[in-house]
């Protein structure tokens, strides 16, 4: 993917500050904790991202807290009335439940793209 890095389990979108003049990234999907990094070159960068999970993660076991995940497997999903009719007509059809049928969906979208 571009323009996105991992390490242990988390990722995080980067970008470029031109007024900063440096790359910056922060952890996506957060709800309690805020994680971000910046580097002048990709190497600083990868370097401040590791670091800053790292970081995170000694802070987390150090505090006996469980480090957050940036998803938690379960959304809601806003489909609007034609979409949701027709999926849940497809779904009484294959005898799946809607969830099911979404999880369907998603996969295979992923899949082809």
């Amino acid at each position: 993917m571009k323009n996105i890095m991992k390490y242990k389990g988390y990722w995080a979108k980067i970008e470029y500050s031109d007024e900063d003049e440096c790359f910056c990234g922060e952890i996506e999907g957060l709800k309690n904790d805020s994680i971000s990094f910046e580097g002048e070159t990709v190497k600083e960068l990868k370097k401040d991202f590791k670091d800053a999970i790292n970081h995170y993660l000694s802070v987390c076991k150090a505090t006996n807290t469980e480090p957050e995940k940036q998803c938690k497997g379960s959304l809601n999903v806003r489909l609007g009335v034609e979409l949701h009719n027709k999926a849940k007509m497809k779904s009484i059809e294959k005898n799946i439940s809607i969830n099911e049928l979404i999880k369907e969906a998603v996969a295979l979208y992923l899949k082809t793209n």
